[in-house]
């Protein structure tokens, strides 16, 4: 049998088997999302550092089961499989998240999120309302660009600059209300601040008297978000700092349900 199909325990500080190949088969599959979902056999090799008849026999196996596919280009693409699984990781996701953001719910008292940069617009996937008359909420699924939220503030912080300026000349950054920030050097300041912090705020960016904050899901395999938000009213200045260590533990809560 050849070495990259053993069982070894690797790397050593796992402190579990793992079967090589299989570890090796799925770190193409997320180099190739991390980037675009389109390689070449060489780039895979150049990245991965793996020796390229290792990457050939990967790939062979992916094409023929169906998890890549080769263009007429001779690149290869992440096949449609994937999608299948995708959608089921996403439901479970949801899961997963829910109690977490219940949880905090009962100890801010205002209607909390998950959401996640999808290509280049942030996406809100799970949400736990507040039990308070007058609340504030994102319809799980709706799709809105990243500089005038709190989550997207959060998870372009973590995100190297030139990433950060490429998504923004993408997206644009059009005016949602007087308080949205549309200068890409102004917003790059901010982002600093919020790496300072571990925090982000949005102080009605988006909607006309809606306050919130956002903090990263850290080591989590998408670019996630937790947010808290409510009427500008009660979302004050000592309410976020009441909710920021909150959401933090949330945020390493999940992320270590997830790993």
């Amino acid at each position: 049998m050849r070495n990259d199909e053993n069982t070894s325990t690797a790397p050593a500080d796992r402190g579990r088997p793992v079967v090589q190949s299989v570890e090796r088969a799925f770190g193409l599959l997320e180099l190739l999302a991390d980037h675009g979902g389109v390689m070449s056999i060489s780039q895979m090799a150049h990245e991965s550092r793996l020796p390229l008849p290792t990457i050939h026999r990967l790939v062979r196996t992916l094409v023929e089961i169906g998890y890549l596919r080769q263009e007429p280009s001779r690149q290869y693409v992440l096949g449609p499989r994937l999608i299948r699984l995708g959608e089921s990781s996403a439901k479970m996701l949801t899961v997963f998240a829910t109690s977490h953001l219940e949880r905090v719910v009962e100890q801010v008292g205002e209607s909390a999120n998950l959401a996640m940069l999808d290509g280049d617009r942030i996406i809100y996937i799970a949400q736990a309302h507040s039990k308070q008359s007058m609340r504030m909420f994102t319809e799980v699924g709706r799709r809105v660009r990243p500089h005038c939220t709190a989550v997207g503030k959060a998870i372009m912080a973590g995100m190297p600059a030139e990433e950060v300026a490429q998504l923004l000349r993408r997206t644009g950054m059009p005016r949602e209300t007087e308080n949205t920030i549309t200068d890409p050097d102004v917003l790059l300041g901010q982002l600093d601040r919020v790496r300072e912090l571990g925090y982000a705020v949005d102080d009605g960016e988006q909607e006309v008297g809606v306050h919130c904050v956002a903090v990263v899901v850290p080591n989590a395999p998408a670019r996630l978000a937790l947010s808290v938000s409510g009427p500008a009213t009660r979302m004050t200045v000592s309410a976020v700092a009441r909710a920021v260590p909150v959401l933090m533990a949330a945020g390493q809560a999940l992320s270590a349900d997830l790993m």
